[in-house]
């Protein structure tokens, strides 16, 4: 059977991505992944999952880590993720992902996870220092998406890497085991997919872990402190140029101008051909209203769903059981092709 055979087997073209509860997530989060997602959901078979087992790769207080689950879930539910459309749950409930990348953790080679560049990033020149989970994230990836036998997976520029490594994993099991268990995942890139910069620094990524509140807008935010956070935005003196040439180096005006034109849904040269010669004291009052147009909606109503955290955990355990169905018979295949005696406590 071939590769490509395999990935017909499964009725409907399959997506999986997954988002760490590690904080509120931001404009950046929305922009770049979650506004894709609620779209992909018309169009594939969607799973979507709170990676708390990567989230623990570095130290979590408890009380904390639960608390951000359920933000997490409310956040993608009040922008959009049809619980009914998609399956939506938390990833330590689903005990196959584990049992699967212990699997792929004797079938990866330290070669491969020695190249990951993500791993030398977060680990940093504390490396002798960082968890065994930390390092071997890229094989929890996989047996995140291959659990599922998902045929696309969205990925970001920061992504690519582990999904190759997710094909070659794939690759390696089934030339391993002479099977064709697996399918070779493809990215699901978005062309509109936005990569949001800091509102204090331009030349930096929008981060939870910025120690600045006014670098990001959460979605929490209301619509105040939204505007708040516009206005204080940092910028240049010069006005908004009419052209996209004139926007090179000038990083924090780049970075305005292309929120605006995302939320808007619309290109720069739609932005800059209304502001162009217009300084940014006409540009952040309508960045700023519309931003709380698209936002405010959706952090109000997170706000209303983290009233009730028992209808969150209802819907993550409903989710869990929906993935569960999913993976059961796959790991019951991969089990048998590598000879293990006996079934999963999980089937």
């Amino acid at each position: 059977m071939t590769d490509s055979t395999v990935q017909k087997s499964v009725e409907k073209s399959r997506i999986f991505s997954g988002i760490q509860p590690t904080g509120n997530l931001h404009l950046g989060n929305y922009l770049g992944a979650i506004r894709n997602w609620v779209s992909l959901q018309h169009e594939f078979e969607s799973i979507y999952c709170v990676v708390d087992l990567h989230a623990i790769t570095v130290h979590q207080n408890p009380g904390d880590l639960r608390k951000s689950t359920r933000e997490v879930a409310a956040s993608l539910i009040a922008a959009g993720i049809s619980t009914d459309r998609s399956i939506l749950f938390n990833q330590s409930c689903v005990p196959q992902h584990a049992e699967l990348a212990w699997i792929f953790n004797c079938v990866a080679r330290l070669g491969w996870l020695n190249r990951m560049t993500q791993f030398k990033e977060k680990a940093g020149k504390n490396r002798e220092n960082a968890s065994v989970g930390l390092y071997a994230y890229p094989t929890l990836m996989a047996a995140d998406i291959l659990a599922y036998r998902a045929t696309h997976v969205p990925v970001g520029e920061d992504q690519k890497q582990h999904l190759e490594l997710t094909r070659d994993i794939a690759q390696a099991f089934n030339s391993i085991f002479e099977c064709e268990v697996f399918p070779l995942p493809e990215p699901q890139i978005f062309g509109s997919a936005t990569r949001v910069m800091s509102l204090r620094d331009g030349s930096a990524k929008m981060s939870k872990s910025d120690i600045s509140d006014n670098s990001r807008i959460n979605m929490t935010d209301n619509a105040d402190l939204i505007m708040q956070k516009i206005r204080k935005a940092k910028t240049d003196p010069d006005a908004l140029p009419s052209e996209v040439a004139g926007l090179v180096g000038r990083p924090e005006a780049s970075n305005l101008v292309a929120i605006y034109a995302a939320l808007a849904d619309c290109r720069i040269e739609d932005v800059l051909a209304e502001f162009g010669g217009r300084g940014f004291g006409d540009f952040k009052p309508a960045l700023g209203d519309l931003a709380v147009s698209k936002l405010s909606p959706i952090g109000d109503e997170m706000r209303r769903l983290l009233k009730n955290p028992a209808d969150i955990d209802a819907i993550l355990a409903d989710g869990a059981e929906r993935a569960a169905a999913i993976t059961r018979p796959i790991l019951a295949e991969v089990r048998d092709v590598v000879g293990f005696l006996g079934a999963s406590t999980d089937l």
